[in-house]
């Protein structure tokens, strides 16, 4: 009984709980590190790629209006934005491939239709914009996104117009005004540039309208490869039978632009809109859609910045004009009755004002 006694002893020595205090032997209780809370690391984990989503689609997307107009300095603009999404679409697609999709005639049908109006119409029309306009008055002009998009659902009855809405829709035709007629008052400025890069707003707004009407994939990756597969394609055709491949001269082509196309690429197109389509299944629209308040200032002050563009107490004025008549049509559709989804998967349509 003795050794048994003096055994337990030497265990609680050996396990550091018996410990001589003031010259007597006491037990001390082993302190215990609580464990993690999984809930709380789950949490802060979803918390942190919510907010690198939306850094994404703010810094990264502002400052591709900057990459495309150093990409289309060496090289033709259809051929640009083709091998932009030629890289981007085949990378998603391979990836959403990897992970089991298996793309049907539906997704290819619905893959054509957004993307014609997404890359051919709204990224092709934009690149070649940037031929002729900086980068910051693109940017400005492509922001009337959200205008197009509610004057759509409109016409098409998939929304009601709000007050507020109709005052945003009219205060942005005045920014756009201000800032399209003091340019053409410019020496060098270019109607068809300024008019192809709020073409290219409209084209992507379309894009935006019909997605929620046709039958894209429900994975987001594979949501955002089948448009940029098909919409590169197109693309590089069109490049095809304007003849910019002829125009081509790999020895003329820029170190600058090189790595214009590859932010494109990279930044752009995999990151950044991956990240919006991640956004769309998880966040309101009108959420997500703060992006177009972001993108503006980014572009303007980059170009200003790094590409010397003239940063204007007019452009200041309309890009002011402009963002507010954006939060007003913002405002207004989050109080407007919706017939129909405009932008955004049932998923993301159902969803509440804040992330889920």
């Amino acid at each position: 009984m003795a050794s048994e006694h003096a055994a337990q002893i030497m265990a609680l020595v050996r396990s550091g709980t018996l410990r001589n205090i003031g010259g007597r032997p006491v037990i001390v209780p082993e302190t215990r590190q609580p464990a993690p809370d999984p809930v709380a690391h789950k949490e802060r984990t979803y918390t942190l790629k919510l907010g690198l989503a939306f850094a994404a689609t703010y810094l990264i997307w502002g400052s591709t209006y900057l990459g495309i107009h150093y990409a289309v300095e060496t090289i033709p603009p259809l051929v640009a934005a083709g091998i932009r999404h030629s890289f981007a679409g085949g990378i998603l697609f391979a990836w959403a491939w990897a992970r089991g999709f298996r793309p049907r005639r539906e997704h290819w049908i619905a893959g054509c239709a957004v993307g014609a109006f997404y890359f051919l119409g709204g990224h092709g029309m934009l690149h070649w914009a940037e031929q002729h306009v900086a980068s910051g008055l693109a940017s400005v002009l492509y922001s009337t996104e959200a205008m197009f998009i509610v004057a759509l659902g409109w016409m098409l009855g998939q929304q009601r117009i709000t007050r507020l809405s109709l005052l945003g829709l009219g205060l942005g035709v005045i920014g756009v005004v201000i800032l399209v007629g003091g340019e053409l008052t410019m020496k060098g400025s270019s109607p068809l540039g300024l008019l192809a890069a709020l073409a290219s707003s409209l084209s992507w707004s379309v894009g935006v309208v019909i997605s929620a009407k046709v039958k894209l994939p429900e994975d987001a990756l594979a949501r955002t490869a089948m448009p940029s597969v098909c919409g590169a394609a197109m693309l590089l055709l069109a490049a095809g039978v304007t003849g910019e491949f002829h125009a081509v001269h790999l020895a003329s082509i820029s170190l600058k632009s090189v790595f214009g196309l590859g932010y494109l690429i990279v930044f752009g197109s995999i990151i950044a809109f991956t990240a919006y389509t991640w956004l769309l299944q998880r966040c309101s629209p009108a959420l997500v859609a703060t992006h177009t308040y972001a993108n503006p200032v980014v572009a303007v002050l980059l170009g200003w910045l790094l590409a010397s563009e003239p940063l204007t107490l007019r452009l200041v004025l309309a890009s002011a004009v402009i963002l507010g008549a954006i939060v007003l049509i913002r405002r207004g559709e989050r109080s407007a009755p919706r017939i129909v989804p405009v932008a955004v998967p049932a998923a993301a349509a159902s969803s509440a004002t804040e992330c889920a």
